[in-house]
């Protein structure tokens, strides 16, 4: 198992970008990186919801695996390349109070773990995944900043 991490200090309430992250079946509103994006579960939020993404030709599906309100919410990527045994996505928000931010002011880190075995040419694959993750992972905290930005009065 690999981990990339990816942090961004977004200018909004812990609330404010727990808000846009809850609405689960809604990430093509500000992810840059997703074309559309849907709910296939009855479940709009919490353990077990589920969405599907389209990412140019790529069709990937998202189960929250782990829901912790105004916090933390993880979920587990299905329709990857065979070369990739698991994908889980981990949002964490911390709110500025008691560090250098304020409490209008969020820390928010996207952990991205791969696994793709542990043979040599497969901790390979791991490293070029971990770069290319690393990318998007970038390119979606600055798209929830753009989108808060976007959104404030």
């Amino acid at each position: 198992m690999s981990d990339t991490t990816a942090t961004l200090a977004i200018a909004a309430s812990a609330a404010e970008v727990w808000a846009v992250l809850a609405d689960f079946g809604e990430i093509a509103r500000w992810a840059p990186n997703v074309d559309h994006s849907c709910l296939l579960s009855a479940q709009r939020d919490g353990v077990g919801a589920v969405r599907r993404i389209q990412s140019g030709r790529r069709t990937l599906l998202e189960e929250v695996v782990e829901w912790v309100d105004g916090e933390r919410l993880s979920y587990v990527v299905e329709g990857l390349p065979s070369a990739i045994r698991s994908l889980r996505n981990t949002w964490q928000l911390d709110d500025g109070e008691g560090s250098e931010g304020s409490a209008d002011s969020t820390e928010v880190t996207l952990t991205s773990s791969v696994d793709v075995g542990s043979r040599p040419p497969q901790k390979l694959v791991a490293q070029a995944l971990g770069r290319q993750l690393s990318k998007v992972s970038n390119q979606m905290l600055r798209g929830l900043d753009d989108h808060l930005r976007k959104a404030a009065p």
